[in-house]
């Protein structure tokens, strides 16, 4: 008799984790790899489970596709460590407990980051392993992401017509990650043929229970649990858990009354937990009927969304010309300098100020501290970058919603230069998010929901800039990044300093297909030393040997050779004023007088193309 003809009458016990007692061995490695150099060990943890009254067992095989084994370099072990994982389990189980084969999702909290194409091969390749060798089902667990699990379940059910059991993991009480309730999930996923459905690991008992709360038996399908033993804590370079026994044992009946059948255990469960489980379940039977709690609607978004005090820079520069400066947070404390470049910036009349965050990975002044004062004292706009070098998820979530709450909406998300390059050269580079997911990131927040999925109760009002860098061999390469950035959400853009007309001419044609509009870099040089410097060390920018030429012929006076990099700024201005509606002044050195003229100077010659246009519009009519 197979395990889904005894759950039509019995509650069954599954085992608990694998992963956490190799840890706490002191095995930090690949654990899959395990079924071949630790065969034994493998099999005592399983016999383990059993004796602690396991009806039902898993391979030691979550992580064992090619995807994730390719992170030790055994990408071409697929086949044997999936042979010995069901080797492993067989000789544990005997005639004992029934041995499901266990393919785990690959996808977490960034959808993106593998193809559902690519999922699907790694899948079907790891699935027909365990299926040769004889396993009594197929069990789908820590599935975060729901196309993923709706995706390859069918390639199983057609494959085989074992047990198969598909088990989803939360962030929160309730909804997966992309916001879909747990019951219409569950739904899906009986629809698409599975035999019994549930949810695993993230989860303690307590929230567990509550989600289950919500769910009704399925039609057809059975349910199953397997919680984690706590919230793991961090201690002495060790994780562990603290979750005792006892407190499983109080948990198990209230398992048994939301209709759960098929019941084991997660991260940091041991064969205590599962023995706990056995122990208060034994003899009882699973319950036919469950009444569903109706809970009381809770208003999740506030009704206002925020306003903006300014309107958004992409409907500005789409409706006129515009004009955004850059000065960069200073590298010590004292602000007296940049402030007053921001006191000539207001009196000239731009649209914005942009701070880079920590540009060439050097520390300087939280740009967001600087922004809130720009914004309160001087009523200006300020543009916030952020990058993914600095922040790991949870401190971009959190960086973007302080933002929020302090009022700054308008943001520019770059990757970051490498840590290496900077001041600390020992510190990390975090990059959780590429400058695409972040922007995602960012988007997903004006909806009013995390990256996680959590109800964030109000929705975010950003308005999301990107970088565009035009000095790279192949111009239409760097525009097909720029479709990928406006698929994920990217309002407008932000280019590096461009120092020709030729290359000017050549974005132009490159981005007018593009609905969205460019602010283009325009960054006057100040000396030879500079120029060189741009040239041959800053990533991403490039200038040709003809104005290299007229800084190097000045390199003895900086006075002239200022006034020579003013000149060649106008000269792109002009080019730069007829192409596009918006213009990015870069401040070099916090030389903000030259910025400041160089604004001055583009005010003056937008206004002169726009009265030609709008005279030649008249005349043409």
């Amino acid at each position: 008799m197979n395990f889904l003809e005894r759950v039509k009458n019995e509650i069954l016990i599954a085992d608990g984790a694998m992963g956490t007692l190799l840890y706490s061995y002191g095995t930090d490695c690949c654990f899959e790899e395990l079924n071949i150099s630790h065969a034994e060990q493998i099999q005592q943890i399983h016999k383990a489970y059993i004796h602690a009254g396991a009806n039902l067992i898993q391979t030691n095989s979550y992580a064992a596709n090619y995807i994730k084994l390719q992170r030790y370099g055994l990408e071409d072990s697929v086949k044997e460590i999936n042979t010995f994982a069901v080797k492993n389990a067989r000789i544990a189980a005997g005639k004992e407990s029934y041995v499901v084969g266990t393919i785990g999702g690959i996808r977490g909290i960034k959808p993106n980051m593998v193809s559902l194409e690519e999922i699907k091969r790694n899948f079907r390749e790891q699935l027909y392993c365990l299926l040769l060798e004889g396993v009594d089902g197929i069990l789908l667990e820590t599935y975060y992401d729901l196309e993923e699990l709706a995706s390859v379940l069918p390639i199983v059910r057609k494959e085989t017509e074992l047990p198969i059991i598909a088990q989803v993991s939360l962030h929160e009480v309730g909804v997966l990650q992309d916001q879909t309730p747990i019951s219409e999930a569950f739904d899906r996923l009986e629809s698409l043929g599975t035999d019994v459905v549930g949810l695993n690991c993230r989860l303690g008992p307590h929230h567990m229970l509550l989600t289950l709360e919500d769910i009704p038996l399925p039609h057809r399908a059975f349910l199953s649990a397997y919680p984690n033993a706590s919230i793991p804590a961090y201690t002495d370079g060790k994780f562990h858990y603290e979750g005792d026994s006892t407190y499983f044992r109080q948990s198990a009946i209230a398992f048994r009354n939301q209709g759960v059948r098929l019941l084991g255990g997660c991260c940091g469960t041991t064969p205590e937990h599962i023995q706990a489980f056995a122990d208060e379940l034994k003899g009882l039977s699973p319950i036919s009927e469950k009444i569903i709690k109706k809970r009381q609607h809770i208003q999740i978004f506030n009704k206002d969304i925020p306003e903006r005090e300014f309107p958004p820079l992409e409907d500005i520069v789409k409706d006129r010309p515009s004009i955004i400066v850059e000065l960069d947070p200073p590298k010590h404390l004292n602000t007296e300098k940049f402030f007053d470049g921001v006191k000539a910036f207001k009196n000239i009349g731009i649209d914005a100020i942009t701070m880079a965050d920590n540009s060439l990975a050097t520390p300087r002044i939280c740009n967001s501290a600087l922004g809130y004062r720009v914004k309160k004292e001087f009523g200006l706009r300020p543009l916030v970058h952020i990058t993914c070098r600095d922040r790991n998820l949870i401190g971009l979530q959190s960086h973007l919603m302080g933002l929020h709450t302090l009022g700054l909406y308008d943001v520019l998300a770059v990757t970051g230069d490498p840590a290496r390059v900077g001041d600390f050269p020992g510190a990390s580079s975090v990059y959780d998010l590429s400058s695409f997911e972040l922007i995602q990131m960012i988007k997903q927040l004006n909806k009013g929901y995390s990256i996680s999925g959590t109800h964030l109760k109000e929705h975010s009002v950003f308005s999301v800039g990107a970088a565009f860098n035009p000095n790279v061999r192949s111009i239409e390469k760097a525009v097909q990044r720029l479709e990928k950035k406006i698929n994920y959400g990217a309002d407008y853009f932000v280019s590096q300093p461009v120092f020709s007309e030729e290359k000017l001419m050549e974005v132009y044609e490159a981005v007018k297909h593009l609905e969205k509009p460019i602010y283009i870099g325009i960054m006057p040089l100040t000396g030879s030393k500079n120029t060189e410097f741009l040239h041959n060390e800053v990533p991403g920018i490039k200038i040709s040997e003809e104005i290299r030429s007229r800084m190097a012929s000045l390199k003895d006076n900086p006075i002239l050779a200022a006034r020579e990099g003013i000149a060649i700024a106008k000269s792109l201005i002009d080019t730069a004023c007829e192409l596009f509606n918006g213009i990015y002044l870069i401040t070099p050195f916090m030389r903000f007088d030259l910025t400041v003229e160089l604004s001055a100077y583009a005010n003056a010659v937008s206004a002169k193309v726009t009265r030609r246009r709008k005279n030649a519009e008249v005349n043409f009519n």
